[in-house]
């Protein structure tokens, strides 16, 4: 229930509708014992600069940031995490002493995966932080969006990183042995059409679900500032596939 004492945190993209993170971190406070609640807050582009200030007038503790919003609301915090201003993109605000923090935590959906070449799809926020994290890491990464280079090509890419929004169709041809990271994934929990065309040529397949996982249990700890509950979090997502699935 929420009370005149909860911490409230919100999700700002547009849309929100289909979103899980509600679902996934309302249950990681619950595990947590903690007194906070998570809230969809949908927002038009002209509206992002009111609503991003707005998180410091009404005393929210922080908010995600979601499509089409990660680049612009960069511009918008007081102070960025070095990735972040690197990568010109947020997915995570922290309302702290009356200034907003921006980070992105989108990148920890690659884990601790070593390659040497990687293809990264898309335009928006995500695809900027994942393949920041890649160059970083020190792997030659090619990107391919709609606004520029397209069709997307994965020859020769040991892995492939889809920071689309596109759930019905795979977009390029994974061949076994590639790793595939699947940002978007379905609210009703089933495989999206590049999940399941990689699970069936023989790739490691980061799905949607668990990429989301990954990245709002980083988002979490810089809330809270304490551990985030991953197997309640990767529970509360899952949960969401319908039940005629399991037979």
């Amino acid at each position: 229930m929420i009370a005149g004492t909860t911490r409230l945190v919100g999700l700002i993209g547009d849309p929100v509708a289909g979103s899980l993170s509600p679902r996934m971190q309302n249950a990681a406070f619950a595990a947590r014992g903690l007194d906070w609640a998570y809230v969809p807050l949908g927002v038009a582009a002209e509206d992002l600069t009111t609503a991003v200030a707005g998180l410091r007038a009404l005393g929210f503790a922080g908010a995600n940031v979601t499509i089409p919003h990660k680049h612009a609301a960069a511009a918008l915090c007081d102070e960025l995490e070095p990735f972040a201003e690197r990568a010109g993109s947020v997915n995570t605000l922290v309302v702290q002493g009356g200034r907003i923090y921006g980070s992105s935590t989108d990148a920890t959906a690659l884990g601790d995966i070593a390659v040497r070449r990687a293809v990264v799809l898309g335009a928006g926020g995500a695809s900027r932080a994942l393949a920041t994290a890649l160059e970083d890491a020190g792997v030659e990464v090619r990107v391919f969006s709609r606004r520029g280079a397209w069709p997307p090509d994965a020859t020769g890419a040991e892995l492939i990183a889809n920071a689309t929004p596109v759930v019905d169709d795979p977009l390029v041809e994974p061949r076994r042995g590639q790793i595939v990271i699947d940002l978007p994934y379905r609210a009703d929990g089933t495989p999206t059409a590049l999940a399941e065309t990689a699970e069936r040529a023989g790739c490691t397949v980061v799905d949607g679900l668990e990429a989301l996982v990954r990245q709002g249990a980083a988002s979490f700890e810089r809330w809270t500032g304490v551990p985030a509950p991953l197997d309640v979090m990767r529970r509360a997502v899952r949960d969401s596939r319908p039940s005629t699935l399991g037979a």
